[in-house]
């Protein structure tokens, strides 16, 4: 994995430069996300590096409808250099450019069922205070993890799920 990151970081780079330039974060967002998940596609991922496919067909396979020739630029590089698998990768790297250049974190919230938006709320105003940011949410749920909720933000992880302090506890015990 940290292999793909290494290849990808160029490449995010080039397209936060190219999305600043243009003024257009949100749209080369939107583009590399469509894109990413076209190409991490189980059925399209070995399509990608097969020789048959050319870069025209490649590009017109993973451009979103009405992409910007920009873009569709950027798509048709990935494919001369063979780089189209790291699409997943290149639009992980480019959000977490965009995120820094608009001072925002974002923060993942795994609980054990769906919580309610006052929760949410509440935690995104703790992690605002603590990283003086903007905080963006995304949520999941993991029912293993029992009762409670995990929280990544960055590089803070946040273990309070019934499942870690039942670790933490067993740990103890044991040590």
């Amino acid at each position: 994995m940290s292999h793909e990151i290494t290849l990808a970081r160029p490449y995010a780079r080039a397209a936060f430069g190219l999305a600043r330039d243009a003024d257009a974060f949100a749209a080369w967002s939107d583009a590399l996300a469509f894109s990413a998940r076209v190409a991490a596609d189980p059925q399209v991922r070995p399509l990608l590096g097969h020789p048959a496919l050319g870069d025209e067909d490649a590009v017109a396979l993973l451009a979103p409808e009405g992409a910007q020739g920009e873009f569709r630029d950027f798509l048709a590089l990935l494919a001369r250099n063979g780089r189209l698998a790291l699409l997943p990768e290149i639009a992980g790297l480019y959000e977490d450019l965009r995120a820094e250049a608009e001072h925002v974190v974002r923060a993942k919230v795994t609980a054990a069922s769906a919580l309610p938006e006052t929760e949410l709320d509440a935690i995104r105003a703790a992690l605002k205070r603590r990283f003086g940011r903007e905080v963006h949410l995304e949520t999941a749920v993991d029912e293993a993890l029992i009762g409670g909720a995990v929280i990544n933000a960055g590089d803070v992880v946040i273990d309070g799920s019934l499942r870690g302090k039942l670790a933490r506890l067993q740990s103890a015990l044991a040590g």
